[in-house]
């Protein structure tokens, strides 16, 4: 800046404090006032501009012990004995004039502070973020929301196909209660809203993982359930009509057809898992059961059928399937 300005421009007043302000109000003024005319929040406003550049000016003249010193002298005494040619460096009569009591500060020589209009005290750095330029900061920093926190929680095969409630207790001893959706899969996580650490825009959330404990009968396939249910060799040869249980606690008959083999599987439709998104199958696995114990009359049967059906050979072909 221009040495004159040290003379024509009152800092104090420009940033509002009295001429015996302490170092802390100076910088407390500063701020405020930074905030309000900063370009970013006063763009295209050019009066806010030229106002920003002048209390940066002030501030990083009376933010210096140095600067303000010499300030106050030269206010004190008035810019028109410093005229130049009037007579030595810094006082009147000097051979340097009243540029050079100002060169060392704002011109050439080492240890020149950077002009307000040309740089960024560094209080400013400290406000916003490490100065301002090509849109590349923001007035301030943004908020951020606190951390998520994560749990693990285990749930039953039902509880996962209806849907259930867990509570979680905290080390502090509150208890969160969490509604696990039904449908939910085994591994899936849970995200309960604001139940994380605190933070200046908000909690955080709470995500829970969920552990589904596997059923004895029912097995899940994506949104399909399998079951495997046995027959008869009779109601496999021949046919029939059988009831298997469903997700629902309720039965639905099956048709198996006859001829039916061991380990295929018949499809029922809608009795799977029911999701929002869809809803899955009943898978039927046929288990064909061999009788471990024939009464004396079953005993004939099964002799009459296998003298009945010699020319049915199922080993027919396997010779064929094992050739190298």
């Amino acid at each position: 800046m221009a040495s004159q300005d040290w003379v024509e421009k009152d800092f104090y007043a420009i940033l509002g404090v009295a001429k015996d302000a302490s170092d802390a109000d100076i910088k407390k003024a500063y701020r405020k006032l930074a905030r309000q005319y900063h370009p970013d929040t006063n763009a295209g406003d050019a009066a806010a501009e030229k106002k920003f550049k002048d209390i940066s000016e002030a501030y990083s003249v009376l933010s210096s012990p140095e600067d303000r010193q010499q300030y106050d002298a030269i206010r004190a005494m008035g810019g028109a004995r410093f005229a130049p040619g009037a007579g030595g460096r810094g006082t009147p009569g000097g051979n340097g004039g009243f540029e050079d009591l100002f060169g060392g500060l704002f011109g050439g020589g080492p240890g020149a502070r950077q002009p307000a209009g040309g740089g960024l005290p560094p209080e400013f750095a400290d406000l916003f973020g490490g100065g301002f330029g090509g849109g590349q900061t923001g007035f301030q920093r943004t908020p951020q929301k606190g951390s998520d926190r994560t749990a693990t929680t285990s749930i039953s095969f039902a509880g996962s196909i209806h849907g259930t409630t867990v509570s979680l207790r905290e080390s502090n001893g509150n208890v969160i209660d969490v509604k696990i959706p039904a449908g939910i899969k085994d591994g899936q996580k849970v995200r309960q809203r604001g139940k994380g650490n605190a933070g200046p825009a908000g909690n955080g959330d709470l995500i829970i993982t969920v552990s589904v404990k596997p059923h004895e009968f029912f097995q899940r396939d994506g949104d399909n359930i399998r079951i495997h249910v046995p027959v008869t060799f009779g109601e496999a040869a021949l046919g029939a009509t059988i009831e298997v249980p469903t997700l629902d606690g309720d039965t639905v008959k099956v048709r198996v057809p006859a001829g039916t083999p061991s380990g295929r599987t018949l499809r029922v439709k809608g009795r799977g898992v029911k999701t929002p998104k869809a809803t899955g199958d009943l898978l039927v696995t046929i288990d064909v059961a061999v009788p471990q114990n024939l009464n004396k009359e079953a005993e004939e049967a099964v002799k009459a059928f296998a003298a009945a059906t010699t020319d049915a050979d199922p080993r027919r072909d396997l010779a064929a399937k094992a050739r190298l």
